[in-house]
């Protein structure tokens, strides 16, 4: 053999021998490595322990208050607890106790429940939100969930609803043709922080949901001669607003006890329960004021020769409603006349002027006229309405495109066409009234009709009669349907010294 062929035969020889010694190393490492479970929270490492079942059981067995608190059967680690199966030949391992006594400063327990989000939709003013209510029965929400909704609907109109046993209207009435939230609920099975507020009671969780709190902060006792009313006022809030606050009353006109305790509070729901419905109902139109010429009386005289009387009519409505408030718009589908319109005529004598080339009817802009077609419904009236006074009237019915009359005959001061037909609630184009005419008449009295369309007729400057169309109706502006809001005050509207006050007494 030569020499090449022994450093060969050697060369192998050392290779053979370790592959051997690493086989048997590796072998050994084998028989001395150990299966132990990692432990994480929140993604950081606690630590080794031999056994999982003995931290878990640990945790459910050391935290009897939370089980007596809750009346529940189990505690379970944190939210972001994680144990994860590990081999190790490191001899570093933690004891279950120590790494329990690292969750416990460290982590909130949990137990087994149930987490319902709430989102509400994307608006062109708020981004979209979520809110979670924890619960361990979810027949907590159910019954807290129907509380809320028999705040805003009757009850026993609510399970004719959900019964589907509604009976047809043949007089006046309303029918609920649809009912929904406008945001989108889910419920899921959960692990819950005991750290969160978690309801077991379906009061104190109807309470949060009709309040967005579970404590009401400003109540009032009532007093001799107190009505829900005048509580209503004193307060910033409308009656409906009252009612709804404090379900316990189901009229304006039930009858307070002194020394009774009421909510003051306005309502802040969590979730927007919206009713869309068909009501017929029995609606008041307003007469209007006129004078006649008599040339055969002198200048002097004047006398109411026909009394005014208010007409009825019955309307059919589609109507839309939200936590129990009735939307701007509403849709006349039908109407008919049960008493008409007389208007007041009061006949004057002999005037120093021509006549109207109509005949001895004479406008003369004394008196202010109805800014609408007739029927029309009044949807909010001059009055505390979500937190805010509303000064004025939001008349609606006549329709979309419907025109809009100058009240009374004066000066067009103001004009706003910049906003879109249709705009929505919130919106602060024309500084929420949209697009809009404001008119100076007499002693110094200014009229305003809002969220028009830009279909608007006059300009600034312009001198308009009583009647003469000034623009059609729409829904620009913070607006949730088609309506004009009149409204009228002494003083240009926002500027200093003016004064609002309520439309109602222009027609008195």
């Amino acid at each position: 053999m030569n020499t090449k062929q022994k450093i060969i035969t050697l060369g192998i020889t050392i290779l053979t021998m370790i592959a051997m010694i690493v086989v048997g190393f590796q072998s050994h490492l084998k028989d001395t490595s150990k299966e132990v479970y990692q432990v994480y929270l929140d993604g950081q490492s606690l630590g080794l322990i031999e056994d999982q079942d003995e931290l878990l059981n640990m945790i459910n067995e050391e935290q009897t208050d939370i089980k007596n608190y809750y009346h529940v059967d189990g505690v379970y680690p944190p939210n972001g607890f994680e144990i994860v199966k590990y081999k190790t030949y490191d001899d570093d391992i933690t004891s279950a106790s120590n790494i329990y006594n690292i969750v416990k400063e460290k982590g909130d327990f949990t137990i087994k429940g149930y987490t319902i989000t709430i989102t509400t939709k994307k608006t062109e003013e708020e981004e979209e939100k979520q809110t979670h209510i924890y619960v361990l029965d979810q027949n907590v929400f159910k019954e807290a969930l129907e509380t809320l909704i028999t705040v805003f609907v009757d009850e026993e109109d609510y399970q004719n609803y959900i019964n589907n046993t509604q009976e047809e209207i043949t007089t006046v009435g309303t029918l609920i043709e649809h009912m929904y939230f406008e945001e989108t609920i889910t419920i899921r099975e959960s692990n819950i922080s005991v750290n969160e507020k978690i309801y077991t009671d379906p009061n104190e969780l109807g309470k949060y949901l009709l309040f967005g709190k579970t404590e009401t902060s400003n109540n009032y006792t009532v007093k001799k001669g107190d009505t829900i009313q005048s509580i209503a006022e004193e307060n910033k809030l409308n009656a409906r607003e009252f009612l709804l606050a404090n379900p316990q009353f189901k009229r304006e006109d039930s009858l307070l006890a002194i020394g009774e305790e009421v909510s003051v509070d306005l309502i802040n729901p969590v979730l927007t329960l919206v009713q869309e419905l068909h009501v017929v109902e029995d609606t008041e139109q307003i007469y209007e004021k006129k004078e006649e010429v008599d040339n055969s009386k002198p200048s002097s005289y004047s006398e109411v020769t026909q009394a005014g009387v208010t007409g009825i009519v019955r309307t059919t409505q589609e109507v839309k409603t939200t936590n129990g408030e009735r939307n701007q718009g509403a849709i006349v589908i039908s109407s008919v006349t049960i008493r008409d319109v007389v208007d007041e005529i009061t006949t004057v004598g002999k005037k120093y002027k021509p006549q109207s080339p109509s005949g001895h009817y004479e406008d003369n802009g004394k008196e202010f006229g109805w800014p609408t077609n007739r029927p029309y419904v009044i949807t909010t009236n001059y009055e505390w309405r979500w937190g805010s006074f509303h000064y004025g009237l939001d008349i609606s019915g006549t329709g979309f495109g419907s025109p809009i009359y100058a009240s009374k005959a004066g000066t067009v001061v103001d004009v706003n066409t910049s906003c879109a037909n249709i705009g929505y609630y919130g919106s602060r184009c024309g500084a929420g009234y949209g697009n809009y005419v404001i008119i100076r008449h007499d002693n110094n009295i200014y009229t305003l009709y809002g969220h028009m369309t830009q279909d608007i007729y006059v300009s600034v400057g312009q001198t308009v009669s009583r009647g003469q169309t000034i623009g059609t109706m729409g829904s620009s502006g913070s607006s949730d349907g088609t309506h004009v809001h009149f409204s009228a005050s002494y003083g240009l509207p926002n500027a200093a010294g003016f004064s609002w006050f309520s439309p109602w007494s222009l027609f008195q």
